[in-house]
């Protein structure tokens, strides 16, 4: 059951806290991309914010094994660390070369990744906590 909070806590903190923060981003200049985009992701078509939200979710069960001795204040610094650190890293160095992106581009992604991964990985946090009671 843990494990299935934390793929939830990792999904809701995609429209709650991710998909915000890269719109305050947008709204800072940092980025032209738009939140919560409904273009379509390959193979099945489903939109980008949703397939990120899945992600997200997948991204919080390994959140969570890293979490799981922590306590109290260490907690919450090594789910932001994590979370800005970990998917930011997958997506520059794994997923953009897939895509046919080239790796190490624009400094501003990589700041804007950290950001809102960030937040992701804080987001989930709270969700699982506010779940579990703990």
């Amino acid at each position: 059951m843990k494990w299935l909070k934390w793929f939830i806590a990792g999904t809701l903190a995609v429209p709650l806290g991710h998909q915000i923060a890269l719109w305050l981003c947008k709204a800072a200049g940092l980025i032209d991309r738009a939140p919560f985009s409904m273009d379509p992701t390959k193979p099945f078509g489903v939109p980008t914010w949703i397939s990120l939200a899945f992600w997200g979710g997948v991204w919080g069960i390994p959140l969570g094994l890293v979490l799981l001795r922590a306590r109290g204040p260490k907690f919450w610094i090594i789910a932001t660390v994590f979370g800005a650190i970990a998917p930011t890293l997958v997506a520059g160095l794994v997923v953009a070369p897939l895509k046919g992106i080239a790796v190490g581009g624009n400094p501003k992604f990589l700041i804007v990744g950290l950001i809102v991964n960030g937040v992701w990985g804080l987001m989930s946090a709270l969700f699982y906590r506010l779940m579990s009671k703990e």
